[in-house]
């Protein structure tokens, strides 16, 4: 069992950066991968980015390629997510997510994480 919780949101003016940050409770943490969701208001929840147990492989969903940075710290448990330029569009509430061992195209669907934060909420000002 994995406990997971989110740090960082906030808002912040369109351009901008913000930094993530997720916790995550055991001492197995290196044997997950780990993985960001958002949803935005009145839309479905959808892929961020991801990042396998061993840290040697990220996933990114296209919208946020070359903007966000997905990284991990495995001797902390911890997680990051590092914005920047950041658009209105990003705004949403940003989810932490793990599975054990992922790898892979799996890690970039809901369905292919077994446990999630609460989230945290990132407001982009236009």
């Amino acid at each position: 069992q994995v406990q997971l919780v989110e740090s960082g949101g906030g808002l912040v003016q369109a351009g901008g950066s913000l930094r993530l940050s997720c916790a995550a409770s055991g001492r197995t943490f290196s044997t997950y991968a780990m993985g960001w969701f958002r949803q935005a208001p009145g839309k479905e929840r959808e892929f961020v980015a991801a990042i396998n147990w061993s840290g040697g492989s990220t996933y990114y969903a296209d919208s946020v390629k070359g903007r966000f940075t997905i990284s991990r710290d495995n001797a902390k448990n911890t997680v990051l997510l590092q914005m920047s330029s950041l658009k209105s569009e990003d705004t949403a509430v940003y989810y932490c997510t793990a599975t054990k061992w992922g790898s892979g195209s799996s890690l970039m669907k809901e369905g292919g994480m077994d446990y999630w934060g609460k989230g945290t909420l990132v407001t982009v000002s236009s």
